[in-house]
Order: structure tokens, then C-alpha cells, then sequence
């Protein structure tokens, strides 16, 4: 199938595609016509780098997954280095998470605060 056959039939961009191949994490055959062409087992592939990603990873966690993503992701059981790289991206998300909040707080501080002075300072 062609590169727009593949984005079509997975719902990523043929620029995604192009990227993802880029990382290693997607192969093609070229035609004689210099398109890209890919076997049926990339429709999974694709679809478990989609899930993989909506689950928080990044590519460059997901290059740690190799050939597992031509398996059924969503329902194998995961390795230990599979479970140490879920739980590294879990500790990254949740420290964002704590800072986020922690500008949050700041800001609503602050607003608060300019609320404040302008509520009580005359108006010239």
C-alpha cells in the first residue's frame, strides 16, 4: 500500500508516517516510481505507535518497543524494560504536572493580587 493508502486506513498524517520511518519505527519498499510502499503489517504498527503515544510515551521511548509493535499492544502482557519505560514517562508527566501547578498557583497568586489594587485604587 501507498503512503496515502497507509495514513487513510490509520488515521496519521502522510507527514507522521514519513517521520515515523525517519526514527526507524516504520519501514517501506520503494516502488519504481520512488513511492513509498508498505506491507499490511504496518496498519498495526502505525496503530500501536498511535496508542503507544496517546498513552503518554514518546518516540523516543517507543523506539524501545521494537519488534512488539507488530503485535496486539493494547492486549500482550508487558516486559519489565517495557514497564521501567511506562513508569520513567509516568515520573516525567507527573513532576510537569507538579511544576504546572506550581505556575498555576503563582499565577492565580498574582492575579488575585492585581485584582486586589485595582479593585481599591480610584480610577483617574
Amino acid at each position: 500500500m501507498r503512503i496515502g493508502e497507509l495514513a487513510k486506513a490509520t488515521g496519521a498524517t502522510n507527514r507522521a508516517l514519513r517521520f515515523y520511518e525517519e526514527r526507524g519505527l516504520l519501514s517501506s519498499a520503494r516502488a519504481v516510481n520512488g513511492y513509498r510502499v508498505y506491507d499490511e503489517r504496518a496498519v498495526r504498527r502505525v496503530a500501536n505507535i498511535r496508542y503507544l503515544l496517546d498513552a503518554g510515551l514518546t518516540l523516543e521511548d517507543i523506539e524501545h518497543f521494537g519488534a512488539c509493535l507488530d503485535g496486539d499492544v493494547p492486549s500482550s502482557r508487558p516486559s519489565e524494560a517495557m514497564l521501567d519505560i511506562g513508569h520513567r514517562r509516568l515520573s516525567v508527566l507527573d513532576d510537569r504536572i507538579a511544576t504546572l501547578a506550581r505556575v498555576r498557583d503563582e499565577l492565580a497568586g498574582l492575579l488575585a493580587a492585581a485584582s486586589d489594587r485595582s479593585a481599591v485604587s480610584p480610577s483617574g
